[in-house]
């Protein structure tokens, strides 16, 4: 056992309990009561063709996303892209060429220390076996749609606040975009509308949690 293991013992990133040697995140419990969302889960927006997710936004999954976002608990990230690769294999259809996410702003990536889609998106690529790159930035900086609850509101929110890095080339290509967590989708919407109007073929979306009604 290594000197970081003995000083940092593995937990849980839902229930916070140490692991035993050789248990894996999340733990055996922690599977059996997570908020799954199920196979059928799908959100549609209006530019992403779907986004799927395998945790509602509830109870554990809420309080471990939060704690990882507004904790730092950047280690978590491992367990979850691991969560949405799985999910990703399982109910989208299609391959993908590339892997990219959405972006903070400078201020916001200051204030937080690290870009929580970013390293669940190089996660998820790296379990899928896509390439995975930055293909959009966050100029405008905006307050936290979590804040917002009218869907409209939500949609001004975040217009014009995207755009496509000049070194984006998106063009032709099937793109997975991700997010830590789908609500309206508005968010996954205006950046997905700007990888489509950059020549993306298409742009799917997946988050580790559903914050959004169910379509089914």
């Amino acid at each position: 056992m290594s000197l970081w293991s003995l000083l940092f013992p593995p937990r849980c990133p839902f229930c916070r309990r140490l692991l035993e040697k050789g248990e894996t995140q999340p733990c055996l419990n922690c599977r059996k009561t997570l908020p799954w969302t199920g196979e059928r889960q799908r959100v549609h927006g209006s530019f992403f063709g779907v986004c799927v997710s395998p945790l509602h936004y509830r109870d554990s999954a809420r309080a471990a996303l939060l704690r990882y976002k507004f904790g730092r608990k950047t280690a978590y990230a491992a367990c979850f892209s691991r969560l949405m690769a799985d999910c990703a294999e399982k109910r989208l259809v299609g391959g993908y060429d590339v892997v990219t996410w959405v972006p903070l702003s400078r201020r916001g990536l200051r204030k937080r220390g690290f870009c929580q889609s970013e390293l669940l998106a190089r996660g998820a690529a790296a379990q899928l076996g896509v390439p995975c790159a930055p293909m959009l930035r966050k100029p405008r900086h905006t307050p936290a749609q979590s804040g917002i609850t009218d869907a409209a509101v939500r949609r001004a929110n975040v217009s014009g606040a995207f755009s496509l890095r000049e070194d984006a080339m998106p063009e032709g290509k099937r793109v997975l975009l991700v997010d830590d967590v789908v609500t309206t989708g508005a968010t996954l919407s205006e950046c997905s509308r700007l990888l489509l109007m950059g020549g993306a073929e298409k742009a799917d979306c997946l988050t580790l949690c559903c914050a959004a009604r169910m379509k089914e």
